[in-house]
C-alpha cells in the first residue's frame, strides 16, 4: 500500500474543499453587502419601521405564549396575548387582560418590548443607520477620487488623494475632531463638510445613548430607593406578589418609553397617595417624550460650554442638515418647552376647577391632589399612566384629554420661522415621480383616518351599543380609538353597574374598555396602534383636499 500517495490525495481534497468554502464565504459576503447597501440606500424608512414593529409584535406574542402565566386557572386567549404584545411594542399600553395575570418572566419580556419599541431607542437605531450611510458615501467618494487621480496623474491634488487613501484625511474613527482644513482642501476652501457631518452624527449617537442610559439609571435608582424606604408602597408589592426589582425596572422603562403599562391591575391608582413616587416619574415622562428634543439640545449646549469640539458646534448650528428629527433648532426647542408647560397648565386649571371635590380625588389631601392632578395632566400626552378612574371623570375633561392625546408630541403653539431649518428639510425638494404624486393625492389626513376607524368600530360593536348604551357610547369609543392612535393608553374601562340590563355573572375587571370588544374590534384597534406609532410618516396627508 502507498500511504504517501493517499496522504497527497487527502491534502489535495482538503485544499479543494477549503478553496470552495472560501469562495462560498466570499459569495455570501458579497450577497450580504449588496443586501445591506440596498436596505441602507434604497428601502424606505417607513417600510423598515412597519416590518420592525410587526416582527417585534409577532416575536413578543410567541414568547409570551410560550411562557406560563402567574396562575394556571386562567390563560389569556391568543388574540389578547397578541394585542398585549402589539400594545407593548408600540408603547400604547392598551390592555385587554389584567396585568397581574402575567408572570414575572412575561413581565420581563414586556420590559424588553417596551424598551426597544420606545421612540428614543428606535430613533437611535435610525441615527446609527444614518451614520453608516454617511460613512459608506464617504468611502465611495474617496474611491472615485482615487480612480480619477490614477487616470489623470497630472492632477495637482494627487497628494491630497494619497492622503485620503492612507486614511490621514478620512479618519472615520474621528479620534481627533480638530481637523486641519489644509489636509482636506486648499487653504482657501472650507473644511470637508461631509466628513464633519459624519463625525457629528457619530458623536450624536454617543450623546443619545448616554442620555438614554443616564435617565434610566437615575430613574431606576430613585424608584428602587423610594420603594425600599416607604413601607406602604412596599407592602403593595408584597400583597400582589410582585418583585421590587421587576416593578422598578418595568415602571421606569414603561414611563420613559411613554408606554404607561404598570405591573399592577389598578395602574397608578393604588399609588395615588404616594406623591413621592409620582414626583419621581413625572420627569421620566417628560424627558422621554415631549421634552426630549429640548433636553437633548440643552445637553449639547452644556457640553459645548466645556468643550470646543467641532461636532458640537455643527450639531447646534446645522440641525436641519443632521437629519435627526429630535434635534430641533434653538428657537423651536425653547417654544416647545413653553408649549408643553402651557398645555399642562391649562389641563391643571380645568381638572382642579371641575374635579377638586369630586369622587375621583376623594380621600386625598390638598398636596396629594395637586401632585396627582399634575401627574395625570402630564400623562395625557402620550404616556397613559393614571391615578383616577377615567369613567368617573367629567365629559368635558375627557374631551380635553382626547385633544391632548391627538396632538403630536412636538406640537408648538408658535412654530419657528426662517433662520434654521427643521430636521428633514435640509435638501431642496426635487420633482416627484408620477406614482409618488398619485400616492400623495390618495393619502387622507389624520382626522380622516381616525373618523374611518371610529366608524368601523361602531359598526363591529353595533349590537353592544344597542344592548349596553351606557358602556358602549360613542364618547367611550372615541376615547379608546384616539388613545390607541396617540399610543397613550387612557381608557374609560367597563363597569357592570352601568348595564341597563344586568347580566348575571358580570364581573368588573381591571383592563381597558377594548377588553369587552369583539375580536373584530380588537383587530381594528391593533391596526390603529401600529398606525399611530407610524403617524409621523403621514403628518402632511390630505393636502390634495381643498376646503373652501
Amino acid at each position: 500500500m502507498s500511504f504517501p500517495c493517499l496522504g497527497k490525495e487527502v491534502v489535495r481534497l482538503c485544499s479543494a474543499s477549503w478553496l470552495q468554502l472560501a469562495r462560498l464565504c466570499r459569495s455570501f459576503c458579497f450577497l450580504f453587502s449588496c443586501i445591506y447597501r440596498f436596505l441602507l440606500l434604497r428601502v424606505n424608512s417607513f417600510c423598515i419601521q412597519v416590518f420592525y414593529f410587526v416582527f417585534l409584535s409577532f416575536l413578543g406574542f410567541w414568547v409570551l405564549k410560550d411562557l406560563r402565566p402567574r396562575t394556571n386557572s386562567f390563560r389569556p386567549r391568543d388574540l389578547d396575548l397578541f394585542f398585549t404584545s402589539v400594545s407593548a411594542a408600540t408603547v400604547s399600553s392598551m390592555s385587554t387582560v389584567e396585568m397581574e395575570v402575567f408572570s414575572n418572566s412575561q413581565l420581563v419580556v414586556m420590559i424588553v418590548l417596551m424598551f426597544i419599541g420606545g421612540e428614543v431607542v428606535t430613533s437611535l437605531v435610525g441615527l446609527h443607520f444614518r451614520k453608516l450611510k454617511l460613512r459608506w458615501l464617504i468611502k465611495t467618494e474617496v474611491k472615485v477620487a482615487s480612480v480619477n487621480t490614477n487616470l489623470c496623474p497630472s492632477n495637482p491634488t494627487n497628494d491630497i488623494v494619497n492622503h485620503i487613501e492612507l486614511g490621514v484625511v478620512a479618519n472615520l474613527d474621528c479620534r481627533n475632531s480638530q481637523v486641519e482644513p489644509q489636509l482636506y482642501r486648499p487653504q482657501d476652501e472650507p473644511l470637508d463638510l461631509d466628513h464633519l457631518k459624519y463625525c457629528s452624527v457619530r458623536f450624536l449617537c454617543f450623546v443619545v445613548l448616554g442620555y438614554l442610559i443616564g435617565v434610566h439609571v437615575l430613574g431606576l435608582a430613585a424608584v428602587s430607593l423610594y420603594m425600599a424606604l416607604i413601607s406602604n408602597a412596599r407592602d403593595v408589592l408584597k400583597k400582589k406578589g410582585l418583585k421590587m426589582v421587576t416593578f422598578s425596572i418595568f415602571t421606569v422603562v414603561s414611563t420613559f418609553a411613554s408606554c404607561g403599562f404598570v405591573p399592577t391591575n389598578e395602574n397608578m391608582i393604588i399609588f395615588s397617595k404616594n406623591s413621592g413616587l409620582l414626583l419621581i416619574l413625572i420627569p421620566q415622562v417628560l424627558l422621554g417624550n415631549t421634552l426630549f428634543p429640548s433636553t437633548l439640545r440643552f445637553t449639547l449646549w452644556l457640553m459645548g460650554r466645556f468643550s470646543e469640539k467641532a461636532e458640537i458646534k455643527y450639531l447646534l448650528s446645522r440641525t436641519g442638515e443632521v437629519g435627526y428629527k429630535h434635534l430641533l433648532p434653538s428657537v423651536y426647542s425653547s417654544l416647545l418647552v413653553v408649549t408643553v408647560l402651557g398645555f399642562i397648565g391649562v389641563q391643571f386649571i380645568m381638572v382642579c376647577s371641575m374635579q377638586w371635590d369630586s369622587e375621583v380625588l376623594s380621600g386625598l389631601s390638598t398636596y396629594e391632589k395637586i401632585v396627582g392632578v399634575i401627574f395625570q395632566c402630564v400623562n395625557s400626552r402620550h404616556t397613559g399612566e393614571t391615578i383616577v378612574d377615567l369613567s368617573k371623570v367629567a365629559p368635558a375633561i375627557l374631551v380635553l384629554f382626547v385633544v391632548m392625546m391627538y396632538l403630536p408630541p412636538y406640537t408648538s403653539f408658535l412654530p419657528a420661522k426662517g433662520g434654521e431649518r427643521l430636521p428633514g428639510n435640509s435638501k431642496r425638494r426635487e420633482p416627484k415621480r408620477s406614482y409618488k404624486k398619485l400616492w400623495e393625492n390618495l393619502k387622507f389626513s389624520q382626522l380622516s383616518y381616525l373618523a374611518i376607524f371610529i366608524v368601523m368600530v361602531c359598526i363591529t360593536e353595533r349590537k353592544k351599543t344597542k344592548e349596553d348604551p351606557l358602556n358602549f357610547n360613542v364618547l367611550n369609543i372615541v376615547v379608546e380609538v384616539i388613545s390607541a392612535y396617540g399610543n397613550v393608553g387612557f381608557s374609560t374601562g367597563y363597569s357592570c353597574e352601568r348595564q341597563l340590563r344586568p347580566v348575571e355573572g358580570c364581573e368588573d375587571k381591571w383592563y381597558g374598555f377594548s377588553g369587552k370588544w369583539s375580536d373584530q374590534g380588537k383587530i381594528i384597534l391593533i391596526v390603529v396602534m401600529i398606525f399611530g406609532r407610524l403617524k409621523k410618516f403621514n403628518m402632511k396627508g390630505g393636502q390634495a383636499w381643498i376646503l373652501l
